[in-house]
């Protein structure tokens, strides 16, 4: 039987497709590390593999099982760059930094790939990824971020299509037009976190699911990690909670706010060869993303509708089919198997939070849904740092992310607001 998380509702087709994924056991009393890492997700995994392997002691915890989060259940896009346009970016840092951004996304791209490829994970990569617009008024600013790219950030793997194009290779004319990018693709996320975690333990790693940080501190020039099941003595540690920080780290949940995102699995596309039949991922250009791609044994996996609260809508699939059919109308009965939520970590200008929240205490997240690459390469920047290696982590901790306005009583409340004015937007 498949595994419900218990921080995530419904049960994922990622979970379901995989054999019984391997367990790990809790915490059993109190410990002492070099290193602890808070959180088992991409971004604590790959810090914990990395810090293992050159001999550190490390120690990470997570408080349900590896995979339950975010990690295990997003959409499998990689993307390009940051989450911004790079042209967008150099706007508010300036030329050099938004080409160091986007070289260090590259290189995230570059390492996960290798990754995978060196520990024969197989993550099920899928070349292609389609960026389409549901309005006119952005064919200009499309056509010249394809040139921008290859001109100015050297990266040729993007073309533009016009409507007639991007309705081949959607299999649908909902979009006027759109970006393909051949220079990256789309993966199954729970198979990369399986297969990190194996590597984790493989590497020396003491890594422990169903321990929940409680508390955090600094005394005596150590780090304290209060548990239920002991306490983690350490002489740093990483916070890799993500959208899952609660509160644990107020300074984290300050600057990572999370938003619900909730995906559908359908049946096997068999008698719809024409959908997405080059096998891309798809995103397209609302302030309420919609990305869908096929797995590979060719379902559609659609994401789409967002929820701004902590709460789980009663049923996911009748509103992923609805948002199916807009695009597809031949889909608009299709059934749908598998469909579930998980929490995203956004900040409020979209770019990751990393910071040094006390002495010797990092956290890293607010991938703003672009963590697939990122996360993990910034566990394996996080290890480097502690190893006293060259780093760009400075680049993410240089960047200016405020705060959510609100404090924690209204925060979630004005940030409804203000999402749910741009989703209104989406319709006009």
């Amino acid at each position: 039987m498949s595994w419900q998380s218990p921080i995530s509702p419904g049960i994922s087709w990622y979970e379901a497709s995989v054999p019984e994924r391997p367990s790990y056991p809790p915490m059993a009393g109190s410990r002492k590390a070099d290193v602890a890492v808070i959180g088992g997700g991409y971004t604590g995994l790959q810090a914990a593999y990395n810090l293992a392997k050159e001999g550190v002691d490390v120690t990470l915890i997570d408080a349900c099982r590896f995979g339950d989060g975010a990690s295990g259940r997003n959409g499998g896009q990689f993307g390009t760059g940051q989450r911004a346009w790079a042209e967008d970016l150099e706007e508010v840092v300036g030329r050099e930094r938004a080409q160091l951004l986007f070289d260090m996304a590259e290189n995230a791209k570059r390492y996960v790939l290798d990754f995978a490829r060196e520990h024969a994970i197989d993550m099920e990569f899928v070349p292609g990824q389609l960026s389409v617009s549901h309005k006119d008024s952005l064919e200009k600013e499309y056509r010249r971020h394809v040139e921008v790219m290859a001109e100015r950030f050297g990266y040729p793997h993007l073309s533009f299509m016009d409507r007639e194009e991007t309705a081949v290779r959607l299999g649908s004319s909902h979009y006027r037009f759109g970006i393909r990018d051949a220079g990256t693709g789309h993966i199954h996320p729970m198979k990369l976190v399986i297969g990190l975690a194996k590597q984790a333990a493989l590497a020396g790693a003491n890594i422990f699911e169903q321990t929940k940080a409680l508390k955090i501190d600094r005394k005596g020039g150590v780090v304290l990690i209060e548990t239920e099941r002991g306490t983690i003595t350490a002489d740093r540690a990483l916070i890799a909670c993500n959208a899952y920080i609660g509160n644990l780290e107020p300074v984290t949940a300050c600057h990572v706010m999370p938003i619900r995102s909730f995906i559908g699995a359908t049946t096997v596309l068999t008698e719809h060869p024409g959908v997405l039949p080059g096998g891309e991922s798809v995103d397209d250009s609302r302030f309420v993303v919609r990305y869908f791609r096929k797995s590979k044994d060719g379902r559609l996996l659609f994401g789409g509708r967002e929820a701004y609260t902590a709460d789980n809508p009663r049923d996911i699939s009748s509103h992923i089919r609805r948002q199916i059919g807009e695009i597809y109308p031949a889909l608009a009965d299709i059934e749908i198997t598998h469909a579930w939520g998980g929490t995203v970590g956004i900040t409020m200008p979209r770019q990751p939070f990393c910071r040094e929240v006390m002495p010797g205490v990092v956290t890293i997240g607010g991938y703003s849904g672009h963590g697939v690459m990122l996360s993990n390469f910034c566990g394996k920047l996080y290890a480097d740092l502690a190893l006293g290696k060259d780093t760009p982590l400075d680049l993410l901790k240089d960047l200016k992310i405020p705060a959510f306005p609100g404090g924690t009583r209204f925060r979630s409340a004005l940030l409804f607001l203000a999402l749910s004015w741009y989703a209104l937007r989406d319709r006009l």
